[in-house]
């Protein structure tokens, strides 16, 4: 089985032993010998597809950059790790970060960046710790800083702590934290790769696409290319979570059938169950049925044929006994709390659709609230700045689809009467609120109104103000 980045290796993640093992070899080469040009050009022919969630082509992406040193250029290497349901990146701090800091050498040589930045979620500090220490090794041996192997090339690297929110993984939400702002996404165009941080091109590329740099290069864009399935070549970091024996990340080809990684490297479903529902890529991604876990291979090609997506691929598994609403109570939650709030519908379609979910776990729901549920879905769904809306939509819409039986069944038959709060005051003279009150009630709200209503009346004819 080939493993590009977790390599069976024993203390890889120590300097000597990479070094000892190729490490940094591959840098040497590029900067000693290969133009950026043929740097991108070897990554094009891999079909490195991010490892982010977007599936965008790297080497396409690194074409994006600006040619000449008119203005200085950046990489922001994406390690928030936000998504529920994701904890790859961790494994590569952990177990094999040098062949990360290569990666994003070699990339920063290819697009001509002075510096990059290697962005962690706040809540890493172990990992964040690793790779303080990591960056500090490779600058005291010389593979960052100036005139790396005595070349004319000189970048910088610096670890970066976030403060932990979700929507700093989205890539221009990531740029304002970097600078210091509040994690707000920002509209585009401009793009990052004309308009990034400071201003300046940028490009932002996730820490396992950077960690996959050294070996194409190393073994050549067509070794890569030839991994897995080839509409989404090499291997994948999948993180398996949930109501499995082995739960843990899993270094496979593209392509793998998902009920081979379930049974035979993550040990099949706790105490012999049926699976219920899998998440393929992250908390965000639309799920799974039993049927269609079947016969679905894991790459994003074949996810997306079937309406889903690879994301992270952080798969999450559920057996026959899971309570799906609960689940989705839960996910939901997540992103109304995570929600930045620039867009009306996010910061108010997330609110609005727990608040219904949790209604119906309940036991105060009405049929009509999953189609209302799907509508609202639809309407935050690709009418934001960011992608958080569609992450915060699919899952309740999806689910929904797939699974209605499970929401009915907490529904009651009968139609459920609502009570509305703190209603308007002229509502309180209607016939509705009069017959729902007692009728010491109704003669206290009419004779505090009424008066109040004549009092009016008499300085309006009165003509005083």
């Amino acid at each position: 089985m080939v493993k590009v980045i977790l390599k069976d290796i024993p203390d890889l993640h120590k300097l000597e032993v990479y070094k000892s093992n190729g490490g940094f070899e591959t840098l040497k080469k590029v900067v000693t010998s290969m133009s950026p040009e043929q740097v991108i050009d070897e990554v094009k022919k891999s079909n490195l597809k991010g490892r982010g969630g977007a599936c965008f082509p790297t080497g396409l992406k690194w074409s994006f950059m600006p040619k000449g040193n008119e203005k200085p250029k950046y990489l922001c290497c994406n390690g928030d790790e936000s998504e529920p349901g994701s904890f790859k990146d961790r494994e590569i701090f952990e177990r094999n970060p040098f062949q990360f800091i290569e990666g994003a050498l070699i990339a920063s040589y290819a697009m001509g960046c002075v510096a990059s930045y290697v962005y962690i979620r706040g809540e890493y500090w172990k990992w964040i710790n690793i790779m303080e220490k990591a960056v500090a090794e490779a600058y005291e041996a010389g593979f960052i800083g100036k005139n790396i192997f005595g070349s004319d090339f000189s970048t910088d690297m610096y670890v970066h702590k976030g403060a932990g929110a979700y929507i700093c993984g989205e890539e221009s939400a990531l740029m304002n934290s970097l600078e210091g702002k509040r994690g707000y996404p920002r509209v585009k165009p401009p793009f990052p790769a004309a308009v990034g941080v400071w201003g300046q091109p940028t490009t932002i590329n996730n820490i396992e696409t950077l960690a996959c740099v050294p070996e194409i290069i190393k073994n050549g864009g067509e070794w890569f290319a030839s991994i897995g399935d080839p509409r989404h070549p090499g291997t994948l970091l999948f993180g398996v979570s949930g109501h499995v024996n082995k739960p843990g990340v899993y270094e496979l080809p593209t392509g793998i059938p998902l009920m081979e990684l379930i049974n035979d490297y993550a040990g099949g479903v706790k105490g012999g169950k049926q699976i219920k529902m899998v998440i393929p890529g992250g908390s965000s991604m639309p799920p799974l049925t039993r049927e269609e876990c079947m016969n679905i291979k894991m790459d994003n090609e074949s996810l997306k044929e079937i309406g889903s997506a690879i994301g992270t691929a952080g798969v999450m598994v559920m057996d026959e006994d899971t309570d799906l609403i609960k689940v989705l109570i839960r996910i939901s939650h997540f992103y109304f709390h995570e929600s930045c709030g620039q867009c009306t519908p996010c910061r108010e379609g997330t609110g609005w659709m727990y608040r219904v979910l949790k209604r119906i776990d309940e036991g105060k729901g009405r049929q009509s609230d999953l189609d209302q549920l799907i509508s609202v879905a639809e309407n935050i769904e690709g009418n934001t700045i960011c992608a958080l809306g569609d992450a915060a939509a699919w899952p309740v819409k999806w689910t929904i689809r797939k699974f209605r039986d499970e929401f009915q069944k907490k529904i009651p038959k009968e139609e459920v009467t609502l009570d509305v709060k703190e209603k308007v005051h002229a509502l309180r003279k209607s016939p509705e609120y009069i017959s729902n009150n007692t009728e010491s009630d109704n003669k206290m709200v009419l004779e505090m109104f009424g008066n109040v209503r004549e009092d009016v009346e008499e300085k309006r004819f009165s003509g005083d103000e």
